[in-house]
Order: structure tokens, then sequence, then C-alpha cells
């Protein structure tokens, strides 16, 4: 056997010393297959060998939870025999290079983990991150992306509810796409992957193995360059309809008792799935190769462990039900093959037409890849914002013009119009609120569902950036009456080789585990995604969360939009000083001011906990059907997107710049019956919260009393409405083929 050369052991991602602990395990040097197995196997994508040391202080537990992290997808008990199935994934170097697939192929992937744990996909949510919309690419990149996760979702006939949509310069090279699906499954039938009973059959279902994806693993695990668009091979391509007969056959097999164990073909396809199945349960496996249905002519074994053809997923069945397998998969147009079987070895013995092309052990590569503890440094704190050397003010309405208009403020409706929301028929809160709801099909409980992340605070104090995604997805779970249950995370970061960048994630773990353990909020699941760079240059470092939460009555769920004139306006949570606010990294100081400095607003997880359990109780009893929270932009960006949601004015009372546009934390609006303002009010006090009336719901312009100016709601509208249309104007999105 000829050992690999140095650039070929480099080409596959291996480190010196990675390089040497193979030929340790091995004690000889690797073929070809065994070096791309190990490859992949011990990729950042696939290892986690950065990250895996800060990802164990996560909270994770609670006695909601059912399965937490290390599985497919997260899974928690919602009651009356159901558990929600859910989690979160990237796919953002895919989609920087062939936006359409790799946008919908990560739709595609998460969809499978979700399904593969027997729960039937009930929604589909996204996080989007594109870079400055001046920049030559990011209109392509939109419409690509977007095209690709409507083009999946809507074919494979799960809504897309919701989601989030930012752009930063910093995102110009490398853009993210964070895909999340909830399932719903009976609480007593979740299927996991670990394999068991020697001799029992492996069996491979779904679509053929093709060349696409090989080495997408490796490719999502390094920095980007000037030549990244030559890795276009290793950008999957999907068939959502092909995925749909696949949710069914499985869902079919899984009532009955067929399966011991069932794993998706993600990242690093076969040999992901397949090592991972047998380290789980402590198995060895043998794989004929040569069994595995092929698209494409010539295929080599290297290539089928390592391709990341789509719609594809691995079996472990009981002996005896193979042909009860067969016949639901064959019924359903899809492939079937029975390509090995379990073994007490404790290692992969792969063959081709009866002649061993690679012998490994299992657990070296499932469990005992790198772990790395990498050198990290605080970022350090930014200064105080010096508000007396800020440039003048613009008026309130002028001010309020602009960011109503601004990139990550406009409306999304030209995104989620793309969508299909409201499939399956149990949409009850569409995109555009703080959360969206799906009731649970048959009764009048739901589940309520959001993405989030401020990735600008992020950048500015990691630990208070990462509480922060954590508290804003309690918030609006708790702005529409839902109470959280648990979050999973999608950890997007630079390179986790430059000791800053491994501090901003080290931060942003301890941020996020004070916020999980205050709130009672854990993490199920979650994803990294690291080297998130082009030419040195990093991404902010985005945490996204994305939040789940559980509603008793959809009958009792609160929504933005202002109902009735002549209602208060009621502001819980804040600073006590009502001519407060904290301008430091907020939207108002970038978009107005062109700057962007300050720390970013602190999170006083306490009073987030006490706030929201007294929004919740409000919705819950009824005295309140009008609710939303406080972010992006502040108080009069959250008060105007009330107006626009329910054509209807207000007066507000806010003397000062901070108390307009200042982004405090742990706030909610609320409209009610004026006569119940002084009673919610005083309710909040007991409660520990601050509440204050700010304004008077009605008319048809937005005005604060005391100040010169005015916005009628048909202009506000059409600054919030035309901003993203408008950009896009004239592009096309992509097709499935593009090759731009």
């Amino acid at each position: 056997m000829t050992e690999p050369t140095p650039d070929v052991i480099a080409a596959h991602g291996l480190n010196e010393p990675e390089y040497a602990e193979v030929l340790n395990i091995l004690g000889r040097a690797p073929n070809l297959v065994e070096l791309g197995i190990f490859s992949v196997m011990w990729s950042e994508h696939c290892s986690y060998k950065s990250s895996k040391k800060w990802l164990k202080t996560l909270p994770t537990t609670a006695p909601w939870v059912i399965c937490g992290p290390g599985e497919n997808a997260g899974v928690v008990d919602i009651g009356d025999g159901q558990a929600a199935v859910f989690k979160m994934e990237s796919h953002n170097h895919p989609s920087f290079i062939e936006p359409y697939q790799g946008a919908a192929t990560g739709v595609g992937g998460i969809l499978r983990d979700v399904f593969t744990m027997g729960a039937r996909p009930v929604a589909n949510l996204n996080a989007l991150r594109f870079g400055s919309p001046d920049h030559p690419k990011t209109r392509h990149l939109v419409a690509g992306v977007v095209a690709g996760i409507g083009g999946y979702g809507n074919c494979v006939g799960v809504p897309t509810v919701g989601g989030e949509v930012n752009f930063h310069p910093a995102y110009n090279g490398n853009i993210l796409v964070n895909a999340m699906t909830v399932g719903v499954a009976p609480a007593d039938r979740i299927f996991y992957s670990a394999a068991a009973g020697v001799g029992n059959p492996v069996v491979y279902v779904g679509s053929k193995t093709g060349r696409d994806g090989i080495h997408g693993a490796t490719m999502a695990s390094a920095e980007f360059n000037e030549d990244s668009q030559e890795k276009r091979p290793t950008v999957q391509v999907g068939d959502p309809f092909t995925e749909k007969l696949l949710i069914e056959a499985c869902l079919e097999l899984m009532a009955t008792d067929a399966i011991v164990a069932i794993q998706d073909m993600g990242a690093a396809g076969l040999t992901s799935s397949s090592f991972e199945m047998a380290s789980k349960g402590g198995m060895g496996v043998e794989l004929a190769l040569d069994q595995v249905p092929m698209r494409e002519t010539g295929m080599t074994p290297y290539e089928l462990m390592l391709s990341e053809s789509q719609e594809r997923m691995l079996m472990v069945l009981k002996p005896g039900r193979e042909d009860t397998a067969r016949g639901i998969f064959e019924k359903w147009g899809l492939d079937f093959a029975i390509i090995g079987r379990l073994t007490d070895s404790g290692r992969m013995v792969l063959t081709w037409h009866g002649e061993t092309v690679a012998d490994l052990p299992i657990d070296p590569l499932a469990q005992a890849s790198p772990e790395y503890d990498r050198p990290w440094v605080d970022t350090p704190a930014p200064a105080p914002l010096d508000e007396a050397a800020l440039p003048a003010h613009p008026t309130w309405d002028a001010a309020l013009a602009t960011l109503i208009a601004s990139p990550d403020v406009a409306s999304r409706r030209w995104i989620w119009e793309q969508y299909d929301h409201m499939v399956m028929g149990d949409t009850v809160q569409r995109p555009g609120g703080d959360a969206a709801v799906v009731r649970l099909h048959g009764s009048n409980r739901g589940l309520a569902l959001t993405t989030d992340c401020t990735p600008r605070y992020c950048r500015a104090h990691p630990e208070s950036g990462g509480a922060q995604a954590v508290a804003e997805a309690y918030r609006n779970l708790s702005a529409v009456g839902a109470r959280p249950l648990a979050v999973t995370d999608n950890m997007n970061f630079g390179n986790p080789e430059k000791p800053e960048i491994m501090g901003q994630f080290v931060g942003a773990c301890r941020g996020m585990a004070a916020a999980c353990e205050a709130l009672e909020f854990p993490v199920v699941s979650g994803n990294v995604s690291l080297y998130n760079e082009t030419a040195g240059e990093p991404i902010l470092p985005t945490p996204a969360i994305g939040g789940l939460g559980v509603l008793e009555d959809v009958e009792r769920m609160a929504t933005i939009d202002l109902k009735a004139p002549g209602q208060a306006l009621v502001l819980l949570g804040g600073p006590e000083d009502p001519e407060a606010g904290w301008l430091g990294q907020s939207l108002y100081l970038r978009e107005v001011l062109g700057r962007e400095d300050g720390p970013p607003p602190p999170v006083d997880l306490a009073a987030e906990r006490r706030a929201g359990a007294l929004v919740r109780e409000l919705i819950a009893g009824g005295a309140c059907d009008t609710c939303h929270d406080v972010s992006d932009g502040g108080l009069l960006v959250a008060v105007a997107e009330m107006c626009l949601a329910g054509n209807l004015g207000a007066e507000l009372s806010l003397g000062t710049v901070q108390a307009q546009f200042g982004e405090d934390q742990g706030r909610y609006v609320v409209a009610v019956p004026a006569a119940d303002a002084e009673a919610l009010i005083a309710r909040a006090a007991e409660a520990g919260v601050v509440a204050r009336r700010i304004g008077t719901s009605g008319g048809e312009s937005l005005t604060l009393a005391g100040q010169p100016g005015t916005l009628a709601l048909d202009r506000l509208r059409a600054l919030h409405e035309d901003w993203l249309p408008t950009y896009m104007d004239g592009s096309t999105p992509s097709a499935p083929d593009s090759q731009e």
C-alpha cells in the first residue's frame, strides 16, 4: 500500500498531528478510501472538534426534555401524549457557492433529521444573513436562497412559517443560511440511531447515490478564498418530490415494529451515518458497497462513502422484516437495498465485489475524534457611548422613516410570500409577527416557533449577545402567549484557530448558558458552523437561536396588530426612568447616525422571566390579545409595526431620542381597553415589572404628543413595504441549474 502524499493528506483537511493519530490508530498508512473516511469524520463539520468542549457547558435537561443533544434532533414533551421534535442546521458554504441548491438541500437535510426521529414535519423556519445590499453578489444570493427554500419546502408540502433576515457587510463573502424544522410525534414512539443486534440487516433506502456533495463536510470546515466557486461540485442537488415520498414511506414503516435504528445520510453521507449508528450501539458493520444503488456509472468505493447525495436513509431492521420494508419503499417508488449486516467486531469492513477496500475501528473515528481546547481571548469591552458627542439628532419622524425602511427592519413580505406558509392547514399565526403559531392537528393547542439573534450585539460583547439571543426567543414566544420550552442553536462563527474568534464563541456560549439556565429554556439540539471567513474576514458572530413553546389554547393567542381605537398602549419592562434608553449598538445609531459603537444593551434575566410570565398570564386570562416585543429600532419602531399590522394609528408620549429608539431589553408593548390600563399597571407592579402607559391607539397617523411631525400610515406602509421589492426589482430567482 502506497502511503498518501503530504499534498493528498492536506487536501483531505488533516493536519500533521491528526494524520499521525491516524497512523497510530491503524498501525499502518490508510488507503485512499480510509483517508477519505477519516477526513470527513474528523472534519469540523462532523466532529465539532473545536466547539464540543464549550457545548458541554450548555444546559440541556428539564423535566419535559425527552432527548437532548446527540441524536438527529431534540425532543420535548408537549403534553397530551405528544412530543415536538426540532433542530436547526447550517448550509452556509454551499449556499454561497450555489444559492438555490445550497438553500434547498439545507431544507431537505433538516427535514430528514426530524422525520428520522419518527415525527411528521409540521413547520419550517429559516435564519438568513446576507452581505451589504450594495455588494454586487447580494441581490443574486438573496434571490437564489429564497427561491431554493421556497422551491424545496413548497414542493415537499411543509409550511415555512417564520424566520429572520439581516444584512451586513461582514457577510459579503460568506452568507449564512440556517434552516429549522419542527415535527410532532407520539411521545412514546421516538426512533433513535443506535444500532443493535448482531446479524441484523443494514438497509439503504431513498434515492440512488451520485457524485454530488463529495467532500461537502470538508468544504464546510474550511475558509473561503477567491477560488471558492471551484467548489461547486461539493454542493448537493435536492429533489423535494422524492423527499416527500421518503417521509411517507419512513412514517409508514415506523408504524410497524420493523425498525431497530434509523439515521439520515446527511453530512459525510454513508460514512457518517454508518459509523454513528454502529458506535452508538457498540457494534461492528460489514457493508458491501457494490450493493449501494448508484445513479452514475463507474462510481468508486471512495465516492460512495463520501457522496452527500440527498434523500437517503440508513436503517437497521429486525431480521425477517426485510420484505415488509421492501414492499413499503417500492410502493412509494423508492430504492431499497440490503447493503450489509451488523457484527460484534467493533470494526467497519467495506467490500467491493468481494474484495475488502477498507477495514477501520469504529469508535476512534466516531468517538475519539480530536478535541481541541483552542486558545481564546475575551473580546475587549466596548468603550461607553459618549452620547454628548453624537451628531445632531434628526426629528423623530425623519429618523423613524429611515429606520422603518432600512434593510434590517423593512418588511420581509417579498420573501415570505414565496413560501407556502398555509399548506397542511394548521398555521394560525403567519409570518410577520413575533412568533409563528401552528395548531397541533385535531386540537386547540398549538406550537409557537421563532428564530432570533442580534449579531451586532454579539460582536460588541459576545456574552451579552449570546444571552440576548436566548432572551429574545423567550420574549417572542411569550409575546404570542406560549410557554417557552426549549431551544435549538446554530453557532455561526469565523476561524476558531484565531484566539479572538474562539473568544467570541466562548463568550456566546457563556451568555447562552446563563440565559437558558435562568429562563428554564434548555438547549436540546443544534449545529456549529465555523470557518465562516473569506480572505481572512470573519462574519459577525451569529449564535442563532430557534425557540419552541406551547400554547394551551390557540384561541387565546396574541398578535401584534392594533385592533381598536381608543385602547391604551402600555409598556411592560425596561428602565424605570421614562426618558431613559440604550443607544449603544442600536439600529438608530447605525442607520440614522452612521455609527456602530458602544456596548450592547444589558440583559437582566430575572426581569426577563418576570415580564414574560406576566405577559403570558395576561394573554391566557383574556386580558390582552395585542402584544409586541420591543427589539431592533426600539419603541417607536415596535409601535409603528403594530400600527401597520392593524392599519390603525396611535399617539405616543415619548420625549427623548433615547426613549424613542433605545433598545433596552425585556420589553413588551400591550394594547388594552383604556379603562383597564391602571389595573394592568398595578398588576405589573405586584409582579415586579416596570409598567407605564405610553399612548393611545387611533387615527390614521403616528404622532408624538407635544412634538412636531407626524407620519401617516400610508407613508409608513410605503416605506416599510417597498424597500425589499424595490431592491430585488429586475432580479430573477436562480433556477436549480443556475451557473451564475
